[in-house]
């Protein structure tokens, strides 16, 4: 597994984090000196080609209308009718599928595993992209293959008006403040929010590194019934000492006051928000996936003896937290000792000597049962 960064380009991580990250975009010039590219177009085409690999082709004139949004899976017949430019094939997780591009995650953890997201790769014919927008997540652009002519905006919002006729959220006004043009090993940096256009100039390849950023709206729903469904009943709306009504009707200050007091402590009950906070951020975006390897290696204990090892599989996230030590796997929390799940979680594979070390690791019914169970610990896949 790579060394996580600590430069980008010239500067240390350390000055990146505490000036540009969340704040400002940063076009990074040979990030990744000598990069060369670890998928081409047409084996990126060829996932696209998959029942189970998500992918989108987005081609800006088309006779059903400007911007025009197909997804996959598609044929080689697709492709094959596409226009010479003017379109572009986006293909999600690749880091799933591809261990050279798992790899490059190991790069950015300079930031924690549970903010990375998947890895999207784009193959645009000339003059091909998905429209002037933007995202409400961090974003690194590598370019990996040709050239890209990046336009940078300002920051906007769902208040900004967008081009009608197309499902694709494209942003009608867009007056670039930066341009660059990318080649590959340059990266551009992109914080939530800033609007940008990325045109091909020619065929070319771009790898996008997102981060993950639930919601407000997602944090606090899922958070209410997290700790709804641990509120003993007697826990109430209560008004001791309630002065005399001026006017029965009337929901007063002093209500709302004393509800925000006791929202206040009901949020502050047992309840472990690290427990349910890191079983959101590694609940596995693509469950079905770790799914269809669910049982897989059920027969782990004679092939672990053997020299073979367990891995986490790639569709998987983990997390661990200190007080009290768990180790989070797909949304699950697991009980561990601290020096297990930072191991675990450094490593995301499990050998012998693992469970010679903690042997609990082995027991029935216990860690590597149950992971192997749901699906994330698997028999390393052939391309990893």
């Amino acid at each position: 597994m790579p060394n996580p960064l600590t430069h980008l380009g010239d500067m240390p991580v350390a000055d990146f984090l505490r000036d540009y990250w969340q704040q400002k975009p940063l076009l990074i010039r040979n990030a990744f000196p000598g990069f060369s590219s670890p998928i081409s177009g047409e084996e990126l085409a060829g996932m696209a080609l998959e029942e189970a690999v998500e992918s989108r082709l987005v081609l800006e004139h088309s006779d059903e209308g400007p911007w025009q949004l197909r997804t996959g899976p598609f044929s080689e017949e697709d492709f094959l009718s596409l226009p010479r430019s003017h379109w572009t094939l986006l293909v999600q997780a690749v880091d799933q599928w591809l261990s050279e591009i798992a790899d490059l995650k190991a790069y950015f953890r300079f930031l924690p595993d549970w903010r990375l997201d998947d890895v999207m790769i784009s193959y645009a014919a000339d003059k091909g992209s998905v429209g002037p927008h933007f995202d409400y997540y961090d974003v690194f652009l590598l370019q990996a293959e040709g050239k890209r002519l990046w336009h940078q905006g300002p920051k906007v919002d769902d208040s900004h008006p967008r081009v009608e006729g197309t499902p694709l959220n494209i942003l009608r006004d867009f007056e670039p403040e930066n341009s660059w043009l990318l080649e590959p090993g340059d990266m551009l940096y992109l914080p939530p929010q800033y609007s940008h256009w990325g045109i091909a100039d020619g065929a070319c390849t771009t790898i996008s590194i997102g981060f993950r950023a639930p919601s407000a709206a997602t944090i606090l729903e899922d958070l209410a019934a997290e700790l709804a469904h641990g509120l003993p009943q007697h826990l109430r709306y209560t008004d001791p000492g309630i002065a005399p009504a001026g006017n029965p009707a009337e929901i007063d200050a002093a209500a709302v006051g004393r509800l925000q007091q006791q929202l206040r402590s009901w949020l502050q009950q047992p309840q472990n928000i690290a427990q349910w906070f890191g079983a959101v951020m590694t609940e596995a975006k693509y469950p079905d996936t770790v799914a269809l390897d669910a049982g897989e290696a059920d027969d782990w204990r004679e092939q672990l003896q053997e020299g073979a090892e367990l891995v986490l599989n790639p569709a998987s996230r983990c997390a661990f937290c200190r007080e009290p030590a768990s180790l989070f796997v797909d949304g699950e929390s697991f009980p561990v000792s601290l020096p297990l799940a930072e191991r675990f979680c450094a490593n995301h594979r499990l050998v012998q000597e693992d469970i010679e070390a903690f042997p609990e690791l082995g027991h029935t019914g216990g860690l590597i049962d149950q992971l192997v169970s749901q699906g994330s610990l698997i028999y390393p896949p052939e391309d990893f």
